[in-house]
């Protein structure tokens, strides 16, 4: 597998950031210790600049000089640019292993793309026998409250659903009430991000359940602010799409109730599916908080490939602006990783024909 992570191609127009010098001394001793190349190094060293400071300490412009591999590579760090706004990229081609990212390794707001996870913390739960896809539950309603007025906000019991119908709500209509719902039965936002490590997959964190999540929203500008609460990396969420659909965390028939719902998502039609082209199936969840829009999924092409993708957009000025920028990022995935299939084509068959 080729793993790229071009998260200094976006520095340009970023404020870049003040760092203490025993976190600087420890970046490079890291950097050092995994012996990346200086353009992983680079990349790493403004990610650890960025977390450590949580983006409030903004020091003079700072541009890096882009290398780039291939024009694919070239068109994905020029659409990540992140000069409006921290903007997130993981890919994977799952029939190749070639992955591609931007800032893949910073944390970004989850928002409702966490909610796949709920699902699968669930699910494994049913297959466990601790409950069914039948159970019923309860909706939870939010109750007005004023902002950080509690550490968690107040909620009600609405209508009984089978949990059936609670995860195709939560999934295809992103169901807040519904998410809420499952995360009780689970016990809690700590269960989720317990399962994720069971999973294997590090640098994600659900803390606070959708009620309080959407009460408290605005406290930061992700734009500019790391907040890891409720947050993971686009490579952590690339890891999760991975094993989901390779079939890695759950049964064949858990896997047909979350895949088959994030193939009927109803949210974020200008997003990851608005530019694909014809043919191409779309299994996906959105998210979407304060000046933050995400789109994570599955695109299965025609020809049996399978490619996964986490984008994460802040800032840009508008959602309009966030949705049209996650759009382009994934067509943009969708043909570099086509044309790449059809260089090795190519290239083989010309390897063929000269023997």
């Amino acid at each position: 597998m080729q793993i790229r992570n071009f998260g200094h191609f976006v520095v340009a127009g970023l404020l870049a950031w003040a760092m203490p010098a025993t976190a600087q001394a420890q970046s490079q001793a890291t950097s050092q210790a995994r012996a990346q190349s200086p353009v992983q190094a680079q990349a790493r060293d403004f990610q650890a600049q960025f977390d450590t400071t949580l983006g409030t300490q903004p020091r003079a412009p700072q541009t890096f000089h882009a290398i780039y591999e291939n024009a694919f590579e070239q068109r994905i760090a020029e659409l990540a640019n992140g000069a409006k706004g921290r903007i997130g990229v993981a890919a994977v081609d799952l029939s190749t292993g070639q992955q591609i990212s931007v800032l893949g390794d910073q944390y970004f707001p989850m928002a409702s793309t966490s909610k796949i996870a709920v699902a699968a913390t669930f699910l494994e739960g049913v297959e466990k026998g601790r409950w069914s896809l039948t159970s019923e539950f309860p909706l939870l309603l939010s109750r007005r409250s004023s902002p950080f007025s509690g550490k968690v906000a107040p909620v009600y019991e609405g209508q009984h659903m089978k949990a059936a119908d609670l995860i195709e709500i939560m999934i295809t209509r992103s169901s807040n009430p519904a998410t809420d719902a499952l995360l009780r039965v689970v016990g809690g936002p700590k269960e989720v991000t317990a399962w994720t490590r069971r999973a294997g997959i590090r640098d994600f964190s659900i803390d606070r359940d959708i009620a309080t999540l959407v009460r408290d929203d605005g406290e930061f500008d992700p734009a500019s602010h790391i907040d890891k609460r409720d947050s993971a990396t686009p490579n952590a969420m690339l890891d999760l799409l991975t094993g989901l659909y390779q079939g890695k965390f759950l049964s064949a028939e858990s896997r047909r109730v979350l895949l088959g719902a994030m193939s009927r998502t109803r949210t974020g039609t200008r997003r990851i599916p608005a530019l694909m082209p014809a043919g191409v199936r779309v299994s996906h969840k959105t998210g979407s908080l304060n000046n933050t829009s995400s789109d994570i999924g599955i695109l299965e092409m025609p020809d049996g490939r399978a490619v996964a993708v986490a984008i994460y957009v802040t800032g840009q000025g508008s959602r309009l602006n966030r949705e049209a920028k996650i759009a382009q990022i994934a067509r943009a995935l969708h043909d570099g990783y086509a044309a790449q299939k059809a260089q090795r084509n190519f290239t083989g068959a010309t390897h063929n024909g000269g023997q």
